[in-house]
């Protein structure tokens, strides 16, 4: 399938689902201090674009380097939002990630990756490259785009939150929860199916 600036936006705004993740976005940065929340939100964002960036600009090579198949990268990446899924389930008043402690501040792990640079991402950003690489620059603009509708959404995190209030972000967390957990079965059941059935 051919793509163009517009389809892969929305494809990778489709991938990335900013507002599916918003109840995480919420929950991790419950922690950190309001007026650091800004800056937090930038950080991560910016780290995430980075990741996905260099993972379209190199991510056929290293996986061959690492002797690695995008079969496997789905697995694994099933395995690990199979893990968050759980813990958002059953997490006790929202807490999904254990920071370290009260006002750690994320960084890197889970903002950045996996919930926005996470497998599926990865995985979509390579099969644009690769599939039409002489459009390079047309998906790093998508890429740009898509990441700023996520950085907006991560942003207003905490007004949603207090818009939405404390009962209902965690009846959604749970629900979004139960969602990921099935999204996470799919990723690695449809890994299993292309590495044993598929060529």
């Amino acid at each position: 399938m051919e793509h163009g600036f517009v389809s892969a936006l929305v494809l990778l705004l489709l991938v990335l689902d900013p507002f599916g993740s918003l109840p995480i976005f919420i929950s991790v940065l419950k922690g950190v201090a309001p007026e650091r929340r800004p800056r937090v939100a930038l950080r991560e964002v910016s780290i995430a674009f980075g990741v996905l960036a260099l993972f379209m600009i190199g991510g056929q090579a290293f996986l061959s380097l690492m002797r690695l198949s995008e079969r496997s990268l789905e697995v694994a990446g099933g395995v690990i939002l199979l893990i968050i899924a759980i813990r958002m389930v059953f997490a006790s008043g929202g807490e999904v990630y254990a920071a370290g402690g009260e006002g750690r501040e994320p960084f890197i792990f889970p903002l950045a990756v996996p919930l926005l640079a996470g497998p599926s991402a990865m995985a979509t950003v390579l099969l644009l490259a690769s599939r039409q690489p002489d459009q390079l620059w047309t998906w790093m603009g998508a890429l740009t785009a898509a990441m700023a509708v996520s950085g907006a959404v991560l942003l207003a995190a905490d007004r949603l939150r207090k818009l939405l209030g404390a009962s209902m972000v965690a009846a959604i967390e749970k629900l979004m929860g139960l969602v990921l957990t099935a999204i996470a079965v799919e990723m690695i059941l449809a890994g299993l199916k292309r590495y044993f059935f598929e060529p």
